[in-house]
C-alpha cells in the first residue's frame, strides 16, 4: 500500500568564508538563521544541516552527503554572497531534485539599517550566481523569493518536499498488469522509457494466482470484510448475500496477491476475466476498498494513470479513478464516473455511500456490488499523465468545482458534476488540445501547485488547462 510521504531533505546553506576570524558574529547569526527557518518549516519535512558551506570542499562533501544519505532534495540558502563556481562540481554529481529558497533574514530595508544589515540580508545577491551556475549545468530547479515567515514560503516548500519525496518513492513502487484494452491507444507508451523517467516497475501478470489465493480465503476473512463493509457504506436492501460474499472474497485474494508479490496496485482489462472464466464477478468492490485502503488503480490496463493513482497517494492522498463520461451544458460542467469502480474516500460527507446490487453486462460476469457516491463539494483538481514520445510526458490538470447534485437514479455508478474554473467549453477545448487522455485521477481541493512541483521534479511538461 501507498502512503503520504515524510521527505528528507538536505540544506546547502552558502556563505563566504571570510568572517570566521574577523566578524566571528555573521557566521553564528546565519547559522541561527538558517536554524530558525527550519524550525519555522518543521512539519512540511524532515530536515538535514550540517552546517554552513564556506569553500568548495565544504559544498562538494555536503553535496555528496545528501546523495549517499538518499535524501529526497537539497533546498538551497544563499545566507550571503557565495561564489557560484564552487558549488559547480557538486551539482555535476549530484542525483537529488533542488529548490531555491530566495530569502533573507529580514523581510524590509528600513531607516536603521547599516552595514552590519546589509551584509547579512544579501542572499538575493548570492543566489544569482549559484542559479546561473545550475543553469549553465541543464539544472531548472523549482525557485521561491518569499518572505521565510510566510505561510506562502511555508507552503511552497511544503508542496516541492512532497513532490521530491513522491519522486523517490515511485522509484521503489512495483504495479501489477492484468492485459491492456485492445485498441485503445491513449494508454499506450513505451515501456523502457516509462521505467527510465520513473522508475516504476510494472510487471505484466495472469489472473491464476488471484484464482488460486481466492480458493483459500476462509469464511472468518470474508466476515471481516463484510463487517468493514457495513460500517462504510449504507448496504441496499435487496443486495445478494451471496453475491456481496463473493466480492469481499475476491477483494481478499487480490490483496493477498499483492501482498505476497509486494505490489502496490493493479490495472486489468475487464475481458481479461471473461476471457479466464475462473472469476466470477468484475473486481469492482474490491477496486473501491482498495484504493481507499491505499493500493493504486486503473481500468483497462492503464498504466500511466494507475502511475498518477500511486503518486496521488504519496504527494496528496485520497486519488480518486475516474473519467469524464458526459458533458452538461447546462450546469456548465462535465460529468465524471466510470464502471464503478472510484476511491470512496473522496466522497461527500453529509451523505451515505450506498452499496447497490448492480447488474453490468461488460465482462459476461455476475452482478457486481458497486458503491454509488458523489465527490465531497467544492475546490477540486483532475489531472491525467499524458505518453507524448519516448521519455516525453505531460501532465494535463485542471483546477474546478464539484457541483451540488442529486445522485441519479438511472446511473448505477459514483458519478460526479465538475465545473472547471475557466468554464466546461474552455477546459475541454483546451484538454483535447493538449492529449489529455480518458481516464483522469481526481482530488478533492486545489492540488495544482503540488502537482507542478511533482512535474519540476520529474522533468515533465505542466499544462493547467482551467487558467
Amino acid at each position: 500500500m501507498l502512503n503520504l510521504v515524510k521527505p528528507r531533505i538536505g540544506i546547502l546553506a552558502l556563505m563566504q568564508g571570510l568572517y570566521d576570524e574577523s566578524q566571528p558574529e555573521i557566521p553564528a547569526n546565519q547559522t541561527r538563521f538558517v536554524e530558525d527557518v527550519i524550525e519555522q518549516l518543521k512539519d512540511t519535512a524532515e530536515f538535514v544541516f550540517p552546517g554552513l558551506s564556506k569553500e568548495r570542499e565544504h559544498t562538494e562533501r555536503i553535496v555528496k552527503g545528501f546523495n549517499d544519505q538518499e535524501l529526497d532534495g537539497i533546498m538551497i540558502i544563499n545566507t550571503l554572497y557565495s561564489p557560484g563556481l564552487r558549488i559547480v562540481q557538486a551539482f555535476k554529481k549530484n542525483n537529488l531534485p533542488v529548490m531555491l529558497a530566495n530569502i533573507q533574514p529580514l523581510p524590509n530595508v528600513t531607516d536603521d539599517w547599516n552595514w552590519s544589515y546589509l551584509t547579512t540580508n544579501q542572499g538575493i545577491h548570492g543566489i544569482q550566481d549559484t542559479s546561473n551556475m545550475l543553469m549553465r549545468l541543464g539544472y531548472q530547479p523549482a525557485i521561491i523569493t518569499e518572505d521565510w515567515k510566510s505561510d506562502k514560503f511555508k507552503e511552497f516548500v511544503k508542496n516541492w518536499a512532497m513532490a521530491a519525496g513522491t519522486a523517490n518513492a515511485l522509484r521503489r513502487c512495483r504495479l501489477a498488469l492484468m492485459q491492456k484494452m485492445q485498441n485503445m491507444g491513449d494508454i499506450l507508451g513505451d515501456e523502457v522509457a516509462f521505467f527510465q523517467k520513473f522508475g516504476i516497475e510494472v510487471l505484466h501478470e495472469g489472473v491464476g494466482q488471484v484464482v488460486a489465493e481466492f480458493a483459500n480465503v476462509t469464511e472468518e476473512e470474508i466476515d471481516k470484510q463484510i463487517a468493514e463493509d457495513q460500517e462504510n457504506f449504507e448496504i441496499q436492501e435487496g443486495l445478494p448475500q451471496s453475491n456481496h460474499r463473493y466480492a469481499a472474497k475476491l477483494q481478499i485474494a487480490f490483496e493477498k496477491f499483492l501482498q505476497k508479490k509486494n505490489y502496490d496496485g493493479f490495472s486489468a482489462n475487464f475481458m481479461v476475466f471473461e476471457e479466464d472464466g475462473r472469476i466470477d464477478q468484475l473486481p469492482i468492490l474490491a477496486a473501491c476498498n482498495m484504493m481507499a485502503k491505499g493500493y493504486a488503480y486503473a481500468a483497462e490496463g492503464d498504466v500511466h494513470i494507475m502511475a498518477l493513482m500511486a503518486a496521488g497517494h504519496l504527494l496528496i492522498g485520497n486519488p480518486h479513478f475516474t473519467e469524464m463520461y458526459s458533458l452538461d451544458y447546462g450546469r456548465d460542467a462535465c460529468m465524471f464516473a466510470h464502471m464503478g469502480e472510484g476511491n470512496w474516500k473522496v466522497a461527500r460527507k453529509d451523505r451515505p455511500v450506498t452499496l447497490i446490487d448492480r447488474p453490468l453486462d461488460i465482462g459476461n460476469r455476475d452482478n457486481p456490488p458497486t458503491p454509488i457516491f458523489g465527490a465531497e463539494l467544492g475546490t477540486t483538481t483532475v489531472a491525467s499523465l499524458v505518453p507524448i514520445s519516448g521519455d516525453q510526458y505531460r501532465l494535463v490538470v485542471m483546477k474546478g468545482e464539484v457541483l451540488d447534485t442529486d445522485i441519479i437514479p438511472g446511473i448505477p455508478m459514483n458519478h460526479t458534476f465538475f465545473k472547471p474554473d475557466n468554464g466546461v467549453k474552455d477546459a475541454m477545448t483546451k484538454w483535447l488540445r493538449y492529449g489529455g487522455t480518458h481516464h483522469q485521477v481526481l482530488w478533492t481541493g486545489d492540488w495544482v501547485e503540488r502537482l507542478e512541483l511533482l512535474c519540476n521534479v520529474l522533468d515533465i511538461e505542466f499544462v493547467d488547462v482551467s487558467r
